[in-house]
């Protein structure tokens, strides 16, 4: 089994990433900023933790080293925060992942794994699920952050020989979802109505997203690493559109509370439609096995109202 090293191990994506990796048998590398009263804990025990920054390069050259393959899910913005700084995106994420691919070139990594958006790279293109082929055209700083990775990448096989693949999940949720984050209508209206606070709702409730539990993606991913592809680009999600007021009701019903919602203006970034198409992944790589809606929502719900 390949050696993994995952970046961005103490995020929410990350950490279950880690656990589903162990599952799988790989030897695993933990990498991120870690502290003593940091609340993330693994399933796992059997993992190296490297603690480090990944704008330092000594800490990035230390947690790669002796490994296989990189996956790559560390992220030190949102869509929220990129849209209020986006020199910051630029300088803490595209920049330092360009030096981390120049580093994995040195150290001989066979591969990277990248997870990118799938919700902020395609854009507005139709109304029917993006597939892989479809055109890259992100009208937010998050999203072109994204794609200006994935080209880096490609340009780091052509001119060195590193191999990558692309992952492009679309609205995870679940369990160890930061709070602060800002990041995604299910935690942050879960947490309003654990605090009695009116839920914010952007725009009409007509737009249409694919979440997946978390569980879902990483469970599929910790699949693919170190395995042979046939392509270096997938989508990764649950198939499946829903609009924001059908979320809600779902949220109403699992939490049995009547919820105020605070309507606001859709915000001019945001896409009316984005659904993915995962038929190359599971053409390829067999079904990604999805927990149902309200049990998902519902592990979420429980988490969340465990929160200290």
């Amino acid at each position: 089994m390949p050696r993994v090293t995952v970046l961005g191990a103490n995020g929410f994506l990350g950490s279950h990433l880690v656990d589903a990796l162990v599952r799988e048998g790989h030897d695993v590398t933990a990498f991120d900023r870690f502290a003593p009263k940091d609340a993330r804990v693994f399933e796992a025990t059997d993992i190296r933790i490297v603690p480090g920054d990944f704008m330092n390069s000594d800490d990035v050259a230390t947690a790669i080293h002796g490994s296989d393959v990189v996956m790559h899910a560390l992220s030190t913005t949102n869509p929220a925060t990129a849209v209020r700084n986006p020199i910051a995106d630029m300088t803490t994420n595209v920049a330092p992942t360009v030096s981390l691919l120049q580093q994995c070139v040195d150290a001989g990594i066979r591969r990277v794994d990248f997870l990118s958006s799938g919700g902020a790279i395609y854009g507005t293109n139709n109304f029917r699920p993006h597939r892989e082929d479809d055109a890259a055209l992100p009208v937010s700083p998050y999203g072109i952050g994204k794609l200006a990775i994935e080209r880096y990448l490609e340009y780091f096989r052509v001119s060195h020989g590193l191999d990558y693949a692309i992952y492009r999940v679309s609205n995870p949720f679940g369990t160890r979802q930061q709070p602060g984050r800002l990041q995604g209508l299910i935690p942050i209206a879960l947490r309003a109505i654990r605090d009695g606070i009116p839920v914010v709702r952007m725009g009409d409730g007509s737009m249409v997203r694919d979440y997946i539990y978390v569980e879902d993606v990483s469970d599929a991913l910790a699949r693919l690493a170190g395995r042979a592809l046939q392509h270096r680009l997938y989508n990764v999600g649950s198939g499946r559109g829903r609009t924001v007021s059908e979320i809600l009701e779902t949220l109403r019903a699992v939490t049995g509370t009547d919820f105020e919602i605070e309507a606001r203006p859709r915000p001019a970034t945001f896409v009316d439609y984005s659904t993915l198409d995962v038929t190359r992944f599971t053409d390829e790589h067999g079904p990604i096995e999805v927990t149902d809606f309200h049990v998902a929502i519902d592990r979420t719900w429980g988490a969340i109202k465990s929160e200290q």
